[in-house]
Parts: structure tokens; C-alpha cells; sequence
């Protein structure tokens, strides 16, 4: 399975994968790059996914909450963007960091930083991409998504502590089977 070929739903088509395309659990996050509460996330997921063994992929869908995030939709382009370069997971670590800003300067050098060409991450050149986080939100406000972030496991609205040991649970339960909920499961 490529990324272009997921089901539609909370997954939606074409979206960026973290992890293994096949992996049997699939974890739908809708997030907005600026929110501290999905830069706080992220390492979880990312750890929940690395742990997996292959049983868990990460899909981010933009939801981003420009009323009181006045950077979100200009960083979600320039993600976007970069995945049109192929660094959509670089640049999206790099921006949840939180270290550079979110500022049009900033997001170039990011881009410039990871071997991109920074100029096609901001202004006009990055709108190209705004129907796909105009539809991301659109899909986000139609599964009743309010806030950031939001899980979907397994198509699956999630309301539980975003911590590694309740996900893992929750994986475990949408596998059918028992995994760890303690340690690094590497």
C-alpha cells in the first residue's frame, strides 16, 4: 500500500505515513504544528510508532487552529511543501520542535537547514498546497475534530491521557492482542 492508496474517511488519500504502510493499526492524528499540546504529543507518537514492531503507522492530517495559532496555516504549507521535496517528516520535526519559530524567515531556513529549497516553503509558491489543508480541515470539522490534537485510531475517535502507556493500551485493545505498556518495547 503507497500512501496515495489509503482509504478515505479520517485516513483520507495521500497523506504522509509514518511507519510501515501495512502496519495493522493506523493512528489518524488531525494537528496544527503551532498547538503545544500536539508539539507535546508527537514525541509520544513517534515512540508509539518506533516501538510497534511494524504493527503501527502514524497518518498527520492539518487541522490547523488559525484563530489562535496566527502561524499554523503558514506552517502547515510549508510542510506540505516539503513533502513535495520529500522532507514532509523532517520539516514537520523540525517545526513541532518549536526552536525555530514559525515566521516566513524562519520557515525557509528551516527548509534551507534540511537541503530544501527554502523558497518554495512560503508566499505564493506554498499555496499550491492549500486545497490539501483546506480538505484535511474540512474532513477534521466533519468528524466533529474541535480541538488539537485529535486521535483516530482505527477510524476510531481516541479520549484517553495522551501518554505512551495509555496508546499502547488502546493499540493493543484495536489489535486484539496484549503489548507492552511499560518500558521502551524495543
Amino acid at each position: 500500500m503507497t500512501a496515495t492508496d489509503q482509504p478515505t474517511g479520517p485516513v483520507g488519500r495521500g497523506r504522509h505515513v509514518y511507519g510501515d504502510l501495512d502496519a495493522s493499526v493506523t493512528i489518524v492524528e488531525f494537528g496544527d504544528i503551532e498547538c503545544p499540546y500536539c508539539r507535546a504529543a508527537a514525541p509520544i507518537l513517534r515512540e508509539l510508532v518506533d516501538t510497534s514492531d511494524g504493527t503501527v503507522r502514524l497518518v498527520f492530517r492539518h487541522f490547523p487552529l488559525f484563530e489562535v495559532h496566527p502561524h499554523a496555516l503558514t506552517a502547515a504549507l510549508a510542510v506540505e511543501a516539503a513533502g513535495d521535496q520529500g522532507a514532509f517528516w523532517p520539516m514537520f520535526d523540525r517545526l513541532v520542535a518549536g526552536e525555530d519559530g514559525l515566521g516566513d524567515a524562519q520557515l525557509r531556513a528551516a527548509a534551507d537547514a534540511l537541503g530544501l529549497d527554502g523558497r518554495l516553503v512560503v508566499g505564493a509558491a506554498a499555496q499550491q498546497f492549500g486545497d490539501r489543508v483546506e480538505e484535511d480541515y474540512a474532513d477534521g470539522r466533519a468528524l466533529d475534530v474541535r480541538g488539537t490534537p485529535t486521535l483516530f485510531i482505527d477510524g476510531e475517535r481516541y479520549t484517553g491521557r495522551m501518554t505512551l502507556a495509555e496508546l499502547r493500551a488502546r493499540v493493543a485493545r484495536a489489535r486484539g492482542v496484549g503489548m507492552p505498556v511499560s518500558g521502551s518495547g524495543r
